[in-house]
């Protein structure tokens, strides 16, 4: 078997500018990046008496009487499970159930380094949508939230949607709707920037996997009119063939003026690229667009265009990583999202609850003295975000009356 550490010498760009070794990166992984801690004593017989049998029985038996002291007494009530079957890992694609718990372990700790959130990741060695939902079903007893990551489009759309009717719990596909919220944060303040209304923009969007589908979607519950949306076969549009059902009721939502053909097409006088798609766009394309647009090319590690080249043409530019201004990362909304949707008691997220995670997002930014073009989003390690993300996410919960309350009431006077 051959040693990984040892095969090479390169070195890949650090947050912070350095260079990181291929040895550092699999040294720090070694033994993988997640333990579990107790947080009672257990340094006597007295605190195995109470930690453990006798104690614990009487504990289980209040449970078995009410089953909502379960929030109380266990960890369940802030514990979410990360699940993935390894299908469609960052930019790796599918690599497998094993392969990708590093990516899931990582999940794990920003979980609780930003949103203090404890989480399991569970990866499942089947793709098939039936076993995946039965599996979370059956371990639903075990934790608070379900948090879907790296499932392949089109499956990811019916897994999330079974899940959310079957549970009475948080379910959020990241990749579909920590995306989809802090692009609309994103694009919020660009318009602020640019003193232009969201519902007046010409936004298209390139790729039409689950980033991409939820990203028109949120754009368009924020009040975005304009939205044309691509796939690799050219731009969706009502009546075109071979199109898969998500796809069949996206084109009902978006391109307004029915537009056709292929992304030179589309792009030609937008304000607004959306790269979701991996695929290089060429400068002829960004030039195209109208005059002080917006370009967030967010394909990681290489954005669809070039930053510096996009600067060119465009007033505004994001990418999706840290050497360049307006980071869009997804863990500005997740942590945040999940505490507040589990300090709720809510028994699902709602598009009201992502709408207001989006707003709370733009807000800091909009809030901080550099605002402007090259500051449209915080700082991905800002420690004020998920607070504030959580606290939004709860409001709106409540507001639209999806908390389970007796929950919420016992955890909150077991002070969680």
């Amino acid at each position: 078997m051959s040693d990984p550490v040892n095969e090479a010498a390169d070195t890949t760009p650090s947050l912070d500018g350095r260079d990181i070794t291929e040895e550092e990166v699999f040294t720090a992984h070694e033994g993988g990046k997640l333990s579990v801690a107790p947080t009672v004593g257990l340094s006597g017989r007295r605190d195995l008496a109470i930690a453990y049998t006798p104690g614990v029985a009487k504990v289980c038996r209040a449970i078995a009487d009410d089953k909502a002291l379960t929030a109380r007494y266990t960890w369940t009530h802030r514990l979410v499970a990360v699940v993935s079957d390894g299908t469609a890992v960052l930019g790796l694609g599918d690599i497998g159930p094993r392969a990708s718990l590093p990516v899931m372990e990582g999940k794990s700790a920003l979980f609780k380094a930003f949103a203090d959130l404890d989480s399991i990741p569970l990866v499942l060695e089947t793709t098939d949508v039936d076993e995946i939902v039965d599996t979370i079903v059956h371990l639903r007893p075990s934790f608070g939230a379900v948090n879907l990551e790296d499932i392949a489009a089109p499956r990811c759309f019916e897994i999330e949607r079974r899940l959310i009717e079957a549970l009475d719990c948080p379910v959020m596909h990241d990749d579909q709707h920590g995306t989809a919220i802090v692009v609309l944060a994103a694009l919020r303040n660009a318009a602020r920037v640019l003193d232009r209304a969201l519902a007046g923009l010409k936004v298209v969007v390139s790729g039409a996997g689950a980033s991409g589908v939820a990203c028109a979607k949120i754009l368009l519950s924020a009040g975005a009119h304009d939205v044309v949306v691509l796939d690799s076969r050219g731009v969706i549009h009502e009546g075109r063939d071979g199109m898969n059902v998500e796809k069949i009721a996206l084109a009902e939502m978006t391109n307004p003026r029915g537009v056709r053909g292929d992304l030179a097409a589309a792009v030609e006088g937008a304000d607004v690229f959306l790269g979701l798609s991996g695929s290089t766009v060429p400068e002829s394309v960004i030039a195209s667009m109208a005059e002080g647009g917006v370009v967030l090319a967010l394909s990681n590690p290489d954005p669809e265009i070039d930053p510096a080249v996009a600067r060119k043409h465009a007033a505004v530019v994001a990418t999706g990583r840290s050497d360049y201004p307006n980071q869009i990362n997804n863990v500005l909304a997740f942590p945040g999202v999940f505490a507040g949707a589990l300090d709720a008691a809510a028994r699902r997220i709602t598009e009201a609850m992502k709408l207001a995670a989006a707003e709370a997002i733009a807000d800091i930014a909009a809030g901080d003295e550099e605002f402007g073009p090259d500051h449209i989003v915080p700082s991905a390690l800002d420690p004020r975000v998920a607070p504030a993300v959580a606290e939004a996410v709860a409001k709106a919960a409540a507001e639209e009356g999806v908390v389970r309350r007796h929950v919420a009431e016992v955890a909150v006077d077991g002070h969680h």
